[in-house]
């Protein structure tokens, strides 16, 4: 018998097997995709390594945790300052919303008190109530109408009306000409790829890739004391009360025979008029200098395509409106009938996790697995 079945290898099932092993229970790791990882496995393309399922910049302010998978494997200093391309005024902006953005946006604006009364002037809704309001709350109708309204529904599929307010609350707003997305005090990616810190969490576990636990569910409980399962709460109920939405992702992947394609590892596309949500240059990821940049020849990049999801996608965004929230909450309820089957991660859960979250989670999970 294995004390500990974890279903899926990504962060929460690398991280949780990794502890569970390590305090002497024995534990089998299964993963549906041929590759182990989830989504921060690593393609090597052509020496590049390929974020494969969208870029993963690893940040959190908690010392513990950035130590926990520094021992695994060593990470660059890469800070992350994405742009974002506005095909209505044709310029580039920095990304989150800084000084910098609010001066190229309005060129008379140097100073952060001369931002907060230009945003102030053009604010009209008080009391927000969707995504819309939201923003323009925020920001104001300039920034919203050039770099938020399309882009959003660009990225979700639905009007911006009809989007909960709470989505935009993940973005930084600044005043000061900090470029940095991040807040948090540590920050990189590691050197080589997330592969070599997988690998590393799964060394010495025994684990099986294009192995489908629903396909063979019964045997798989049959075999195990405990099951942590990190896929899709209600495929595992098999939807009985129906399923839930979520957003999925496409990229294109494409090699082009120049050192550099747009001398940034990530640049957003506000407008609809361009398909794409971004475009990803995996070489900036590894945080080189401008001299090894230009002794590679080529560079690979991604174009990201926001789709609506069925069961033949991936998931990647739950939507968390009403209406899932109530599915979730009665999926959750039900699985309470289960003791021995922890439901966990971001398709166990429906929520988004950052990678510190994650790796959080698990310990959280461990310790109340150890008392």
């Amino acid at each position: 018998m294995i004390d500990y079945l974890i279903v899926g290898s990504g962060l929460f099932g690398s991280t949780i097997a990794y502890l569970l092993n390590k305090h002497g229970y024995k534990c089998m790791v299964i993963e549906k995709r041929k590759q182990y990882g989830g989504n921060l496995y690593c393609e090597d393309y052509d020496g590049i390594n390929v974020h494969a399922y969208g870029p993963h910049i690893f940040h959190t302010s908690d010392k513990k945790i950035w130590d926990f998978v520094n021992q695994f494997v060593e990470f660059n200093n890469y800070v992350n300052e994405p742009l974002a391309y506005c095909g209505i005024d044709k310029t580039l902006y920095h990304l989150p919303f800084n000084m910098d953005t609010f001066n190229r946006m309005w060129n008379d604006v140097i100073t952060p008190q001369q931002a907060k009364e230009k945003i102030n002037s053009l604010v009209k809704t008080s009391n927000p109530t969707n995504f819309e309001e939201q923003a323009i709350s925020l920001v104001g109708e300039d920034i919203y109408k050039k770099l938020i309204k399309e882009y959003t529904e660009k990225q979700w599929g639905r009007d911006c009306k009809d989007l909960p307010k709470e989505i935009i609350n993940r973005l930084p707003l600044r005043f000061s000409y900090n470029n940095n997305y991040f807040n948090d005090r540590y920050q990189g990616i590691p050197i080589g790829g997330y592969n070599i810190l997988i690998d590393k969490l799964l060394e010495g576990i025994e684990k099986y890739a294009d192995t489908n636990f629903i396909n063979n569910k019964e045997y798989f409980r049959k075999i195990s004391r405990n099951i942590i399962y990190t896929g899709s709460i209600d495929e595992f109920f098999d939807y009985m009360y129906g399923t839930l939405e979520w957003r999925s992702l496409e990229w294109e992947d494409t090699r082009i025979e120049t050192p550099s394609y747009q001398g940034n590892a990530v640049i957003n596309y506000t407008t609809k008029e361009v398909p794409w949500t971004r475009i990803i240059e995996h070489k900036y990821f590894e945080n080189l200098t401008e001299d090894t940049i230009n002794k590679i020849p080529y560079t690979i990049i991604s174009k990201e395509y926001s789709i609506e999801w069925n069961l033949t996608k991936e998931r990647f965004y739950p939507i968390n409106n009403e209406k899932n929230s109530i599915l979730y909450n009665r999926y959750l309820e039900y699985s309470k009938n289960f003791h021995e089957i922890h439901f966990c991660g971001r398709l166990g859960e429906y929520k988004y996790y950052d990678m510190d979250d994650t790796i959080i989670k698990a310990f959280e999970l461990f310790n109340k697995i150890k008392k």
